[in-house]
């Protein structure tokens, strides 16, 4: 038996079946990581503590003590959400050598239920890009094909999901972080609406828009794992108190009745044509498993990007405003002032994307053009919000290509920045209105590169996406295609 080849939840089932321990687990994964994680770069730091931690595990489970939905399940998570006594660099060599004293509150919900931490991925430095060619340590590469990216930014967790070293992980998405890279590496990666998970304990980008949500290898993965890190927070004034579902009650073999509404601007010029024709077959595929396929319109589509590095880079520049030298973090040797200090800690210690979107959005939040940048970028974001809202009276969820294009080369769109953007264009804009949305793969292109499609939902509606998602993903298993 392929043990790391296993979705979470036929590992959980052996587990409790006694059928194989929880130290098998996690020291051949350790030793897999080891092996192979050395082209790909995926992860920042393993935890050897996590064998010790699986030997306890196995104690539990032989005196029956069996609690918990994540009982031995090894987990990875992104390296800006903080784990207490593991290094959190969010990619950086401002927080190279920086370990959070305390859990975030996602981590504290998996842990309450078994899970074991195995490690920290590597990540574009603060989420800051769409490759994960901009962390500090070295890019992570694609499963797929090793001279192209895995996405970004949370293309160190799907790289790892992708390549079997780990059973799921944990990322952040800001403008499409989660499902971009799940997209490029071929795995599931979920969105939820802002306000379901505690953004408690990770590490801001941009406040009113990053959401911590799943990397699985399938979508009943997701379901799993989503509703643990979901529901209230007191400790985060941003997370709602909605009931958190049991979202694997809603995998689903058809969807009969629901409408699936796609949105013509989502297939303009650009998008590759290999792309262009998977999802052709995808909305097919709706059809033949009941769902109701409506044209619909998103009349403020095209200036999402714009909107988006507005905001995002506005935010994001008085989140890092707190990286100074003095707090915490990496501090520079050379300065003789209060002023040197902050001028030289910052200079050395971020990287040029970082500085590229601070200087951007202390720009736009400067005396004189406050108003005709970011408070105009503000009224957009509800013109997009208010397209959806719209949309979903007629709708019951969206269909859309996760990324117009397949994974490109390493270094490709180093040198330009805006080309690099429109990495995020089908993403983007949900991230704006606060909707959940999920990327699965359905399929390859003619180089065996992954292809995903996005499903995009109402506000708390992510048992509607799960049921559209796992329809096509079991559709798809049962024909040999995914």
């Amino acid at each position: 038996m392929e043990i790391l080849g296993l979705t979470l939840w036929k590992l959980r089932e052996l587990l409790k079946k006694k059928e194989i321990s929880c130290y098998e687990v996690v020291t051949s994964l350790i030793e897999k990581i080891y092996e192979e994680d050395r082209k790909l770069h995926s992860y920042l730091y393993v935890n050897e503590k996590a064998v010790e931690e699986a030997k306890k595990i196995d104690e539990k489970i032989v005196k029956g003590e069996i609690e918990g939905s994540l009982l031995g399940i090894p987990i990875s998570v992104k390296d800006n959400i903080c784990t207490k006594n593991m290094p959190t660099t969010c990619g950086s060599k401002i927080l190279e050598n920086f370990y959070s004293p305390y859990d975030a509150t996602v981590i504290e919900r998996i842990k309450r239920e078994g899970a074991i931490i195995i490690g920290k991925t590597n990540m574009d430095e603060f989420a800051f890009g769409s490759s994960t060619e901009n962390s500090a340590f070295g890019p992570t590469k694609n499963p797929f094909d090793n001279s192209r990216v895995p996405g970004g930014s949370s293309g160190g967790s799907a790289s790892a999901v992708s390549a079997n070293l780990c059973f799921a992980s944990l990322g952040s998405d800001t403008g499409g972080s989660i499902r971009q890279p799940a997209s490029f590496c071929g795995v599931v990666g979920f969105k939820p609406t802002y306000g379901r998970v505690s953004r408690y304990g990770l590490v801001a980008f941009a406040s009113s828009l990053d959401q911590i949500g799943p990397i699985t290898k399938d979508v009943r993965d997701c379901c799993i794992l989503l509703k643990v890190i979901s529901g209230k927070d007191r400790k985060d004034s941003t997370s709602l108190e909605k009931e958190v579902c049991d979202y694997e009650s809603y995998i689903r073999e058809r969807i009969d009745g629901v409408k699936v509404g796609i949105p013509k601007e989502y297939f303009v010029g650009g998008i590759d044509r290999e792309v262009k024709e998977k999802v052709e077959d995808v909305i097919k595929i709706v059809e033949e498993i009941g769902g109701e396929v409506v044209d619909i319109s998103l009349p403020h589509t095209e200036y999402g990007i714009a909107t988006y590095y507005i905001i995002s880079t506005a935010e994001a520049s008085a989140n890092l405003a707190r990286f100074d030298g003095i707090k915490y973090g990496y501090r520079s040797k050379d300065y003789s002032s209060i002023i040197d200090l902050y001028m030289n800690t910052r200079g050395e210690g971020f990287g040029d994307e970082v500085k590229r979107r601070i200087i951007l959005g202390t720009y736009v939040l400067s005396s004189g053009y406050y108003e005709a940048y970011y408070l105009k970028a503000q009224k957009v974001r509800t013109l997009i919000k208010e397209d959806f809202l719209k949309a979903f009276r007629n709708v019951d969820v969206i269909l859309t290509p996760t990324t117009p294009e397949l994974p490109f080369k390493l270094g490709e769109k180093v040198d330009d920045p805006l080309k690099m953007y429109l990495s995020d264009i089908f993403t983007v804009n949900v991230n704006l209105a606060g909707l959940p949305a999920v990327s699965i793969p359905v399929g390859f292109s003619s180089t065996k590169l992954p292809i995903g499609i996005q499903i995009i939902g109402p506000h708390f509606c992510e048992e509607k996406i799960i049921e559209v998602a796992s329809s096509i993903e079991n559709y798809l298993r049962w024909r040999g295609k995914v």
